[in-house]
């Protein structure tokens, strides 16, 4: 359930379109209100760069919270980057 009147801080999620677990964390920003930005490495060359670079995996989803990456859907360190409640 979203979190009322709270700010959070930028999130961009490098995903691709067939991945079940970036459809799955993009599901869970969503629910509890976090905005952000959806990056597709399937066809942006430059993004996959980008996502390699900031996080050393090719692998997706990586999220970048506020500066801060997680690898994977990695829901108690979503929560605590997010500053969310249990």
């Amino acid at each position: 359930m979203p979190e009322a009147g709270k700010t959070f801080p930028k999130v961009i999620i490098f995903t691709t379109p067939t991945c079940t677990y970036c459809n799955a964390a993009k599901r869970y920003l969503r629910e509890r209100g976090v905005p952000f930005k959806d990056v597709d490495v399937s066809r942006d060359a430059a993004a996959a760069r980008d996502m390699v670079r900031r996080s050393g995996q090719s692998g997706v989803p990586v999220l970048d919270i506020g500066g801060k990456i997680v690898v994977g859907f990695d829901r108690p360190k979503i929560d605590q980057y997010l500053g969310l409640r249990k």
